[in-house]
């Protein structure tokens, strides 16, 4: 802090907001579809970030005349840096010891965190935020810092213009939360329904309106000037206005998912006002808020907040990584990786952000020195430089490696088919289904039901009857039943399989979809008059859905037949809430069967490639004529 700067109040509630915000954000990344609006975290640290740091900048203003930004821009670099630079280091030193496949674009990744444009990285690369299921970056989330880190750069800059050219609150204000407006604009604007909205989460100009207004709230609530006596009427209204914003915020964070609609038509916005008005009531001394947000528990979680938030993403990746059947246990598991995360939290706050932010740098030669003397008074501490150069030697290995990292032969495998499916399929889709027009490709094809017949072998005597192949009556009912599939990558993977059964099924399936963009495929098709009367949906893989998505579906479908392939996804949290929520669909649906794939391929991770989710060559057999036949019974 600048020393000309009389003490400013330390507001210890301010830790329990940061607590809140980075507990929604944990449990969003642990389980995104309980905790669905758990993301909203972070336009609540958006919005304090805006008020401290545009608080302290008014303080200085109007204390010493002017802001020294070569000051400012020292104190952010030594609070946020050595954490932000340690978790990069140590998390590519992880990955080339351990998961080499992530060392795609890394020096691209380190160099923009660095730099604090990753979010820009990640829209160019069109990186996903909601896909849950493909391979997951270990630095996703620090997107958000990025958009701070922008913030520090020119926010300072921006403030002066303000008070040197408009000079009164007032306009101030009015000025600033307008451009608060305007970026919420940005973001309804850019949304485009049915996209993966990746674009406008992670976006500056779509994103910056939290920080804005968080930054409005210090104009007219400057922390300083705010008056510790109140009228009982006033603390009243402050408390209420607290504990309602409170309750709202979280709710929000149960009700609100990150791919609707509402949420980048205003959601967000409104969310983040709730926030502001929320802190509002938090930084008045003459109010409650503070004290009900104060305790030992908060300020500890609160002050180790910023490494919780670094470490959760590797921890997660790098720990689910390992564990097979996650799906089996899946609060344990969250559990165990929160404890994980807390415990690195907790040594990188103890041994790395807090000394280095007070460490003084003009004696960092002298420090050297006496460091590596042979009696040095740092004595043990030295190992931690020897593990600091293993970590930077393993990290320029993986930069240096970069363009040698490539998928596991399994993945490659699995890719290669999934693109020589999409081929096929788009070939197929294109014959008239209507008039029963059959390619040339689709004759060949119909060998493979023949193959299906003869490779079909017992693996026990409760299966038997169901890999047996299909009868000869079944086999050509098939032949001209008219089945749309709509689906994600589970589908594609056994898609030619399936037209090789059936003919005439047009199949849309995409790697990485999701409920709502399945609804949207549905919707088109129905409109288009290309809905067959029987309908196959493999939608789950990539993540769960509400009830009122599955409704959405069967409201599109109507009365016809639709039969709905349930999920086999252990490694993914979701796969008991999936099959749960089919199951109790069924039963509300006369016309939804659910075809009980999970069940049935138990215990046979020889059908599955390495990810134990898509069915390999082996199991293709197996997970086709099992649908067929639920089918065409």
């Amino acid at each position: 802090m600048n020393r000309n700067l009389k003490k400013r109040r330390y507001i210890n509630g301010f830790d329990g907001i940061r607590t809140l915000a980075v507990i929604g954000v944990i449990l969003f990344h642990l389980m995104p579809y309980s905790i669905q609006g758990g993301y909203l975290g972070v336009p609540i640290f958006f919005v304090l970030s805006g008020y401290l740091i545009t608080d302290l900048l008014n303080q200085e203003m109007q204390q010493n005349g002017r802001i020294d930004i070569i000051s400012f821009y020292k104190r952010r670099i030594k609070r946020l840096y050595p954490g932000l630079v340690t978790m990069v280091l140590v998390t590519v030193s992880y990955i080339t010891l351990f998961q080499r496949e992530l060392l795609t674009n890394i020096r691209q990744v380190m160099v923009t965190n660095f730099i604090y444009v990753y979010n820009w990285f990640q829209v160019v690369h069109r990186e996903s935020y909601f896909d849950r299921f493909g391979p997951q970056s270990p630095f996703t989330h620090l997107w958000s810092l990025s958009i701070e880190g922008q913030f520090y750069l020119f926010w300072p800059l921006l403030l002066i213009l303000l008070w040197t050219l408009v000079r009164r609150k007032q306009p101030v204000f009015d000025i600033i939360f307008i451009a608060a407006f305007i970026s919420a604009l940005l973001m309804a604007l850019l949304y485009k329904e049915g996209q993966d909205p990746s674009r406008v989460y992670y976006g500056t100009d779509t994103r910056m309106f939290s920080i804005l207004l968080g930054a409005s709230l210090s104009i007219v609530w400057p922390s300083t000037s705010l008056k510790k006596e109140l009228t009982n009427m006033a603390k009243h209204t402050l408390n209420i206005v607290g504990i309602v914003s409170l309750i709202l915020i979280i709710w929000m964070f149960f009700t609100m998912p990150g791919e609707s609609s509402l949420t980048y038509h205003g959601g967000m916005f409104f969310f983040s006002l709730l926030a502001m008005i929320f802190i509002a009531t938090v930084a008045h001394p003459g109010a409650d808020m503070n004290r009900l947000m104060t305790n030992r528990y908060f300020s500890w979680l609160g002050k180790r907040s910023y490494g919780i938030y670094l470490y959760q993403y590797p921890v997660m990746i790098f720990y689910e990584a390992h564990v097979t059947n996650i799906a089996a246990h899946p609060w344990l598991h969250a559990l165990i990786e929160i404890i994980i995360i807390v415990v690195i939290s907790h040594l990188s706050y103890t041994y790395i952000e807090r000394p280095l932010q007070h460490f003084d740098y003009a004696h960092f030669r002298d420090f050297v020195l006496e460091f590596f003397k042979q009696k040095s008074r740092y004595g043990w501490k030295r190992l931690w430089a020897t593990g600091a150069v293993a970590v930077i030697f393993l990290t320029l290995i993986g930069a240096v490696q970069q363009p040698s990292a490539t998928a596991s032969k399994s993945d490659q495998q699995l890719q290669d088919a999934l693109q020589a499916n999409k081929e096929k399929v788009a070939k197929n889709n294109k014959k008239d289904i209507q008039t029963g027009e059959k390619s040339q490709a689709l004759k060949q094809d119909k060998k493979t039901v023949a193959t299906v017949q003869e490779k079909g072998k017992q693996t026990d005597s409760n299966t038997a009857a169901q890999t047996d192949g299909l009868s000869e009556a079944m086999a050509k009912k098939a032949q001209t039943l008219r089945v749309t599939a709509v689906g994600d990558s589970v589908l594609a993977d056994g898609s030619v399989k399936l037209q090789s059964i059936f003919p005439q099924m047009y199949i849309d399936a995409k790697v990485g979809r999701q409920m709502q963009d399945a609804i949207a495929v549905l919707q088109s098709l129905a409109n288009s008059g290309k809905l067959a009367n029987i309908i196959l949906l493999s939608i789950g893989t990539n993540g769960p859905f509400t009830d009122d998505q599955l409704d959405s579906v069967m409201s599109v479908v109507g009365k016809r037949k639709v039969y709905w392939i349930n999920t086999h996804v252990p490694t993914r949290r979701w796969q008991g809430q999936v099959n749960d929520s089919l199951t109790a669909a069924a039963k509300k649906y006369p016309n939804l069967k659910v075809i009980d794939w999970y069940t049935y391929s138990q215990n046979h991770p020889d059908w599955f490639y390495d990810d134990n989710v898509h069915p390999n060559e082996y199991g293709l057999k197996y997970y086709s004529t099992y649908i067929a036949k639920d089918i065409l019974k």
